[in-house]
């Protein structure tokens, strides 16, 4: 094989498998470009994280600007099918985090 390949290979295997940030990640990079601990920067990450999850919890929606809106939206009861049976059966109502992206991020990627 040739250089050229080999080159091709590796990136068809990046481009396979994207990375996953995590709020590690987020924090470590925030407490660069602020010029913070990764501690603090960690600690206000929890933070906002924990106070998202509280509003939801509350029924409120939450727009981060720049990114999008998160919100809870009610799932009603419904009946489905058993995939290995075929045999009808009841789905109870449920709630489900959504998150709809800002026009200019949808439009980024």
């Amino acid at each position: 094989m040739s250089k050229k390949d080999l080159a091709k290979k590796d990136t068809a295997k990046k481009a396979a498998t994207p990375a996953t940030i995590t709020l590690k990640h987020l924090a470590a990079d925030i407490a660069e470009s602020q010029d913070l601990s990764k501690k603090h920067a960690e600690a206000v990450l929890t933070d906002m994280v924990d106070l998202i999850a509280k509003h939801l919890r509350k029924g409120d929606r939450v727009r981060i600007v720049g990114l999008g809106i998160l919100q809870v939206r009610k799932r009603a009861a419904r009946t489905g099918r058993n995939p290995s049976t075929g045999e009808a059966i009841h789905i109870k109502a449920s709630k489900k985090v959504t998150f709809r992206p800002v026009k200019e991020l949808k439009e980024a990627i």
